[in-house]
């Protein structure tokens, strides 16, 4: 029976690839006005981010360090002067992102519903007292604690999601780290079995959580591949909160 549900948030929630594409185009315009290549400029940003974020998340640098070893290596990529201060340079890209961060068209009403009493048993909403509460939510995410914390802020689900988790704060471990489930589902009070995980990245959020215990779902927005064998897949958050009655 499924008692919590966790998600992914970049991807899933929140929409992180507009935002840093956005933010970084914008970032190159202030920095380096009329470069030719600016139109690439989100592709390479976006080919750096997992390979460096993998190296802070393995403990090879801090979170900081690896922000400035992106912007070196974009610089570098794109034949443009390094800043001088590559903190600065960051935090001016950080503003832009910030900007641009917005929820998921269907995010909010996910959430809802889920966090309704009763909703996620099928019963309608407007619960009356002593209805079944609905399942415990939170999210798993392995971006930086402070950053994902405020981007839950930012898109006004910090109500029913009370429980951001990351890396920094389970011991070190990231999705697709077995811990992270294992963790997670520990925050929530829950044994791993008990909890359904939804999010866009297969290996991360769907094959990860399963050799764990736990349940997952995958998000597949743009609809154009099949799920692996034997997960369940949904191309809107509106089809969730069905899923997690019938799987409760």
């Amino acid at each position: 029976m499924i008692k919590g549900v966790l998600f992914d948030l970049d991807g899933t929630l929140l929409d992180h690839r507009a935002a840093a594409d956005s933010a970084i185009t914008a970032w190159l315009a202030a920095h380096c006005p009329g470069h030719p290549r600016r139109g690439e400029a989100p592709a390479l940003w976006a080919g750096l981010e997992g390979p460096y974020l993998a190296r802070w998340q393995a403990g090879e640098c801090s979170v900081q360090e690896q922000r400035r070893l992106r912007l070196r290596a974009l610089c570098r990529e794109l034949a443009v002067a390094e800043p001088a201060d590559l903190d600065a340079a960051y935090a001016d890209f950080a503003a832009h992102y910030r900007r641009g961060w917005v929820a998921y068209p269907d995010a909010a009403g996910a959430v809802s519903a889920l966090s309704a009493p009763g909703a996620a048993t099928g019963a309608a909403s407007g619960a009356a007292a002593g209805m079944t509460p609905g399942p415990a939510l939170g999210v798993l995410t392995n971006g930086a604690q402070a950053m994902q914390e405020a981007k839950v802020r930012a898109i006004g689900l910090a109500g029913p999601l009370r429980t951001v988790l990351t890396g920094e704060v389970l011991d070190g471990h990231f999705k697709p780290a077995p811990g992270a489930y294992t963790g997670a589902a520990a925050a929530l009070g829950l044994a791993p079995e008990e909890v359904l995980l939804v999010g866009d990245d297969i290996a991360r959020d769907v094959t990860g959580p399963a050799a764990a215990g736990m349940r997952s779902v995958w998000l597949d927005r743009l609809g154009v591949e099949p799920a692996p064998p034997g997960f369940p897949r949904i191309t809107t958050l509106a089809d969730l909160p069905a899923l997690v009655a019938a799987l409760r």
